[in-house]
């Protein structure tokens, strides 16, 4: 370990204590859940984990959707405490069973769009719930929608103290921002403290956090049946999805920029080990936050051993000053997690999207998904939305009518290359995605179409450059689009066919259309030529 790990770790660890703090109130779970998840998150990971940036310890994120997945139990079910250490405990076997797999691509299912999307509603969704801790009422709503109107309904209950603490540890922590060799969080909540002492916050009707008791406490649940386990896992999924993207996110991101490298099986396989921790301890859901990351990389983090002492540091802070942080107003904690979030408020990755014209629907409905439906179904919303856009968009793929480039090899398209020209009595024609069950034959019918629109073009070209493969829906679609070729009298050459389509080709039987392939569209043009009639007589 060097000695930049170390003052990186004690830096890390004054974010970490208001963050884990913060987050468990977003749970609903007592706080010492988070600070001992973090502490347990820390050490599993170092055995597998090989991010030197990664802090292992509970997300925003994973605090919310256990929220909600903890707020759909029914009445009567076991305490929300037995459930959410049976729901980290089903998060750390999911991983594991994941890594085994060798499923770590799956975190691609969850797109940087749709994340942002997630993220930017997320942070509206949370600094919205930390409203009421901010006026000092003890306000509850159903949705969004609900909270803000109850604290508009109590607007004249707010308790002004509370309020004015909250914006003064706000206005410190985006002061401190401007210095970022400085702890900030940890200098706040020192100032938190000392302002809660020497003003007598708590006289004045501020609440505090009160004593944190680090014992963890075993709530009586018998052992789960098939159908208890089958809610759990459940109540798991989203997490895990969640957690993976968010923390591959920031593993990624940091390691690319610094040219480390990272596996994403491996680290899965870490994730499940600090989670299945974090669950023997009672804790929270624990992934690599980017928050912690960035500081992480701030301070200078060397080496793996960063997380370790920021652990340590959190532990030796929780014990040792113990009666300090029952001080500690919580307001103040609502303003650390605020000013965590701000970032995710930035709306120029949105505005990027919609300038390139790429994914703005995903984003956007992400965000709004989570707003009008709640974390868990809003989440669930954007991945649905995402692989329908996706489904949508290769269904209905754009046909490119291609023309020769200056009388060389190369084929473009016609609509954006106005100097490239079709060979004659030929229409050259390529999908912009690759043919299968879903598009082949909408495809192939609307190539009928132009062919119906250009009565001249008696050779025809088809190019399978997007097909890597074809599945028997799309062989079948192709036959049958032969058949109707040689029916209307129009010469039909395949061109770009790779060796995977046309094994599959032999394997089917169809010869013909073997002998109809071009490994290039100039080879085709030259097929098609050197069997035209017309070029025969000349």
């Amino acid at each position: 370990m060097q000695r930049r790990d170390a003052i990186a770790g004690l830096s890390i660890a004054g974010l970490m204590l208001p963050e884990a703090i913060a987050y468990a109130g977003i749970a609903g779970l007592p706080p010492q859940r988070a600070i001992l998840a973090a502490m347990a998150g820390a050490v599993a990971y170092l055995i597998l984990g090989r991010s030197r940036f990664a802090i292992i310890s509970p997300t925003s994120s994973s605090a919310a959707i256990l929220a909600a997945a903890l707020a759909s139990l029914p009445p009567g079910a076991a305490p929300a405490g037995a459930v959410a250490t049976l729901v980290i405990l089903m998060v750390g076997a999911m991983f594991c069973i994941m890594a085994a797999a060798r499923l770590g691509g799956l975190a691609s299912f969850i797109s940087r769009p749709v994340l942002r999307g997630f993220a930017f509603g997320l942070a509206i969704t949370i600094i919205i719930k930390q409203l009421p801790i901010v006026v000092g009422l003890p306000l509850h709503g159903s949705t969004i929608g609900a909270l803000l109107l109850a604290l508009l309904e109590k607007a004249g209950s707010w308790h002004l103290a509370s309020i004015a603490t909250a914006l003064a540890a706000l206005a410190a922590l985006l002061l401190l921002r401007r210095m970022p060799s400085l702890p900030g969080a940890f200098l706040v909540l020192v100032g938190g403290i000392g302002a809660s002492a020497l003003l007598d916050l708590p006289g004045r009707g501020v609440a505090t956090v009160g004593m944190i008791d680090l014992m963890p406490r075993w709530e009586g649940m018998g052992w789960p049946g098939w159908q208890e386990l089958s809610r759990v896992a459940q109540l798991a999924a989203p997490i895990v999805l969640i957690l993976f993207a968010e923390s591959w996110g920031t593993m990624r991101n940091l390691a690319l920029r610094h040219g480390d490298r990272v596996e994403p099986n491996r680290e899965m396989a870490a994730l499940g080990l600090s989670n299945i921790a974090a669950a023997l301890v009672q804790g929270m859901p624990v992934g690599a936050g980017f928050s912690a990351g960035s500081a992480a990389e701030a301070a200078g983090a060397r080496t793996r051993w960063t997380g370790l002492v920021a652990g340590g540091a959190l532990a030796a802070l929780v014990i040792l000053a113990m009666p300090l942080v029952a001080r500690l107003p919580e307001p103040v904690l609502a303003a650390v997690v605020v000013a965590a979030l701000l970032h995710a408020l930035d709306p120029a990755p949105l505005i990027r999207l919609w300038r390139i014209r790429r994914d703005c629907v995903a984003a956007l409905g992400a965000a709004v998904g989570v707003l009008m439906l709640g974390v868990l179904d809003g989440m669930l919303f954007a991945i649905a939305l995402s692989l329908a856009l996706l489904i949508r968009r290769l269904a209905t793929p754009e046909l490119r009518q291609l023309g020769q480039l200056e009388a060389g090899h190369d084929y473009v398209d016609l609509a954006r290359h106005p100097d490239a020209v079709s060979p004659p009595g030929m229409m050259i024609v390529r999908p912009a995605e690759p043919l299968f069950f879903a598009n082949a034959e909408r495809v192939l019918g609307r190539v009928v179409e132009l062919l119906g629109q250009h009565a001249d073009r008696r050779m025809l070209i088809l190019s399978l450059e997007e097909s890597f493969d074809l599945d028997s829906t799309a062989l079948d679609a192709l036959l049958e689009f032969d058949t109707l070729m040689r029916a209307r009298g129009i010469r039909l050459q395949l061109a770009r066919v790779r060796d995977h389509v046309r094994d599959l080709m032999l394997a089917a039987g169809a010869t013909d259309l073997i002998a109809q392939s071009s490994y290039s569209v100039d080879d085709a043009v030259q097929a098609l030529k050197s069997t035209d009639p017309r070029q025969e007589k000349k």
